[in-house]
This record gives C-alpha cells, sequence and structure tokens, in this order.
C-alpha cells in the first residue's frame, strides 16, 4: 500500500544505537520513515548529538536538540548513592520531567514554524509513565509501550525492600500522574506491545493499538551461510548491559556446569556489552575456571556486534526482566537459535521452533537447567541448525522493522484522520 508524504515529528529522550535498549526505536522510526520520503523533524536530547552528527549528517538540519543542564546534571548526581530501581525511576523520572520541559518548548518552536501532520513519543516505553506531550492541536501517537512485568517468583528480593515499596507507590500513583500530566489521556493513539502492558496502562482509551515493540534491521543483521553438517560444541554469545537482573551471573555458572557434564564438547561465550557488573562478572568466570572460555568484547557498535554473532553459534539471554529482548530478534535474524528466560518479551519472540526457552524458576536449579539447554545444543550440531534456520525466517515474516514501519504509516493516517485503513 502507497501512504502519502507526511509531515511527521518525533520526540524522545534519547535517539541513539549505541545507548541501546528502547533508545535505538525513535532512530529507527526517524530514519526509515525519512528514507521513504516523509518529511521527518526529530527532537532529541543533546547527548545524542555527536552519534548522530556522525552517524546522519545528512538528516542533523531536521533534529533539534534539548540542552544538557546544570539540573540534569545535578539530579543524576544525586541519583548515583541510590540503589539501580529508584535512581532509574525516580531520579530518572525527575530527569525526563526537565527534559520534557524543553521538549514542549522545542514543539511549540517547530510548530510554529512549519505544519506538523503527527506527532509520534515512541519512548518512554513504561506504560506508567505519564507524557506532557498534548495540547498542540496536532494529532499525537504515543509507543508501542512495553512493560507491566515483574521478577519471577523466587526473585523478588533483588529488587530490595526499599526498591519494591517505590515499585508498588510508584503504580499506586500512575493513575494520578497521567491526570496531571495527561498527554497518554489526550493522545489520538496509544500503542502496546502485548496484552501484557495493555493492561498495566494506568488509564482508559478509546484507541489502544497492539504494535509490535522491536524488529530488526534486515539490511544490517543478515544470517552468513553456514554450514549444513557444523561441529559440535557451541559458541555462545550474550549482547546486553552488564546488569545483574540480566542474570549473567547464572549463565556463568550455567556454563561451568554444561563444561563439567560435557568436557568433550568445546563451549566457549563472547560477551558484547558493558555495565556495572563487569568487573564482578569476570571474577565470577576466573572463580569457575571459565577463563579463555570466556571473552568480554565491552561495548561495540551494532555492525561489529552483527559480524561476531555471524562466526557463532546461538544467542543466550538468561534475563530476569525483560520486557523487550530486541538482541533475541537480532540473533534469530542471523540465522541463530537462541537459548533464553521463559519469562517477559523473550517468551514474546521464542517458540520450541526456533529456541529453547527456560523458566527462571525455582531459582535454585535455574543454572542447571540452563546448563541442559547449552549441553543439548553442543551436542546436536542438526538441532542447532533447524532452529536458526526457523528462527531467520520468524524474523523475516513477523518482526522486519520495513514491516514495522508500513504498520506505522498506516496507523499514522487512521490517527489523523480517525478512519482505520482496515475498516
Amino acid at each position: 500500500m502507497t501512504h502519502p508524504k507526511l509531515r511527521i515529528l518525533i520526540v524522545a529522550e534519547n535517539a541513539s544505537a549505541r545507548f541501546g535498549g528502547e533508545a535505538v526505536l525513535p532512530l529507527h522510526y526517524f530514519t526509515q520513515l525519512a528514507a521513504r520520503g516523509h518529511d521527518l523533524r526529530l527532537i532529541t536530547h543533546a547527548r545524542n548529538r555527536d552519534e548522530l552528527a556522525q552517524t546522519l549528517p545528512d538528516l542533523m538540519d531536521r533534529v533539534r536538540f534539548v540542552p544538557d543542564t546544570a539540573l540534569h546534571r545535578l539530579i543524576w548526581r544525586m541519583g548515583v548513592p541510590f540503589p539501580g530501581v529508584i535512581r532509574d525511576h525516580l531520579f530518572g523520572n525527575l530527569m525526563g520531567l526537565v527534559t520534557a520541559w524543553h521538549q514542549r518548548r522545542l514543539i511549540r518552536q517547530a510548530l510554529a514554524e512549519r505544519a506538523v501532520d503527527v506527532i509520534h513519543q515512541p519512548t518512554p516505553v513504561s506504560p506508567a509513565a505519564p507524557s506532557s506531550v498534548h495540547g498542540f492541536k496536532t494529532p499525537v501517537v504515543i509507543g508501542p509501550m512495553n512493560g507491566g512485568i515483574d521478577y519471577p517468583p523466587d526473585y523478588a528480593a533483588m529488587e530490595g525492600r526499599a526498591g519494591r515499596a517505590f515499585l508498588v507507590l510508584g503504580r499506586a500513583l500512575a493513575g494520578l500522574a497521567n491526570r496531571v500530566v495527561p498527554g497518554k489521556r489526550r493522545a489520538a493513539m496509544l500503542l502496546v506491545a502485548n496484552a501484557r502492558t495493555r493492561a498495566a496502562l494506568p488509564l482508559s482509551h478509546a484507541c489502544v493499538i497492539d504494535l509490535v515493540e522491536n524488529g530488526v534491521d534486515l539490511s544490517r543483521w543478515i544470517a552468513p551461510a553456514r554450514s549444513d553438517t557444523p561441529a559440535p560444541g557451541l559458541r555462545l554469545a550474550f549482547m546486553g548491559r552488564l546488569v545483574d537482573w540480566k542474570g549473567l551471573d547464572i549463565t556463568l555458572q550455567a556454563l561451568a556446569q554444561a563444561r563439567a557434564a560435557r568436557p568433550d564438547l568445546p563451549m566457549t561465550l563472547d560477551i558484547l556489552g558493558d555495565g556495572p557488573e563487569r568487573a564482578k562478572l569476570q571474577a565470577l568466570g576466573d572463580a569457575l575456571g571459565l577463563g579463555a572460555q570466556l571473552r568480554f568484547h565491552g561495548l561495540r557498535p551494532q555492525a561489529d556486534c552483527a559480524g561476531i554473532l555471524a562466526g557463532l553459534d546461538a544467542l543466550i539471554l538468561g534475563s530476569l526482566r525483560e520486557c523487550g529482548g530486541a538482541v533475541v530478534l537480532e540473533a534469530m535474524a542471523m540465522g541463530l537459535p537462541v537459548i533464553a528466560s521463559d519469562w517477559g518479551g523473550p517468551a514474546d519472540y521464542l517458540d520450541e521452533s526456533c529456541g529453547l526457552l527456560v523458566h527462571p524458576s525455582p531459582r535454585a536449579t535455574f543454572a542447571g537447567r540452563q546448563a541442559e539447554a547449552i549441553v543439548t545444543l553442543a551436542a546436536d550440531p542438526a538441532l542447532r541448525a533447524r532452529l536458526g534456520r526457523a528462527a531467520a525466517r520468524r524474523v523475516a515474516e513477523d518482526f522486519d522493522w520495513a514491516r514495522k514501519i508500513d504498520r506505522i504509516e498506516a496507523l499514522y493516517s487512521q490517527a489523523i484522520t480517525g478512519k482505520s485503513p482496515w475498516s
């Protein structure tokens, strides 16, 4: 279907491939819609300026930056001593309020300079977070949001009492926050990634539509030619931030157990990413005797990650609180089977045709059950190849960013006209 060319304003705190996580979503919308000939503008924080100038020099005249103010920096410094959940939610939201005030000013300036058909706020993806994008007489689309997930049974203590109490209080106050800051209530359309997120919305809305949060740029994540008769053994990859809720410490224990169970099978793990847990994980790897079987690559550009994955056999993501999990889809696109937690986002993407899902509960046996999955793939190259081929097909059929852009174009038209293109 050919869609009319639209004037679109993307509003997001971050638009970055380097930051990872949800920050890459606004970047995809901005670049891919611009490539289709739409008239795009982007409002984002100045911390993205250097990356965007380097990677998108031809589009920089379409970007407006929220300044990095002294208040931003003060709030960040105040949050550093606090536990992660409080730092990310309380102080992160305070920084978000400062950013939102500047965003509103820049939105008004953008609308004064030129007409805009639709404003899209892809992030934050939290369904509870209020939106200040309202009152501009232009249809607003928010999302797709993705959230409403807790730690699995047996893991709640990871948040700590203070963190858990803060989350409970925050969710209880989310309805009030979305009344005081009514962007989501006044939006033309809310997009949600799944039923879990729909249920977590702290408000009712007449137009809530399902749209998967993550997608894969199949021009970047390309499955290489692989042998029809791969050798036994397993070269695993982990991609993501090195934070405790990713469960990488448990995965290292699983790898050690798998190697002990099958010392005849070579097994390695390449770790792509960085974060506050890196030193602890390196020390744990040494204590478990993994040594040369672990390779810490640090934070790498997506092109480098794709190149490394091309030489590996499978991805593992034993995450304990993953709403999305774009890395799962990226690995699948490259023809890799995935071992992942049967919890949250990865369970939305994987099934038995293309990977192995391992429930994180009970906690005491999670490492052992991951180890069994590792041995299964290491000992059965034919299974590994079959799952990898199915994974690549699934991503091409259901998670291609090009198809997602087709859908968002239609949803923009619906938000503008009030008429569904599928009716």
